[in-house]
């Protein structure tokens, strides 16, 4: 087990009402399985996260990626605009 500093930009970090969550996660831990503790542990963010992009030390990630104990990671929600 080790514990990860996610951390939350622009809607998620709105709805989190935090910049960062720490989470416990297994040490094979995937971005899928980071994407469900998310949502466990701040479940304000269930309608948001699927949609959003997760990044493992600056680059964008698929959810199969097995990521490092120490990686840095972001969740980042869709940008909208025009």
């Amino acid at each position: 087990m080790r514990t990860v500093t996610v951390r939350l930009f622009a809607r998620a970090r709105d709805l989190a009402g935090t910049g960062a969550l720490l989470l416990d996660l297994a040490d094979d831990a995937t971005v899928a399985d980071l994407r469900r503790r998310v949502t466990e542990v701040c479940p304000a963010l269930v309608s948001l996260v699927p949609r959003c992009a997760v990044a493992v030390d600056g680059e964008f990630a698929e959810d199969t990626l097995q990521f490092p104990a120490a990686a840095e990671v972001a969740v980042l929600p869709p940008v909208s605009g025009g």
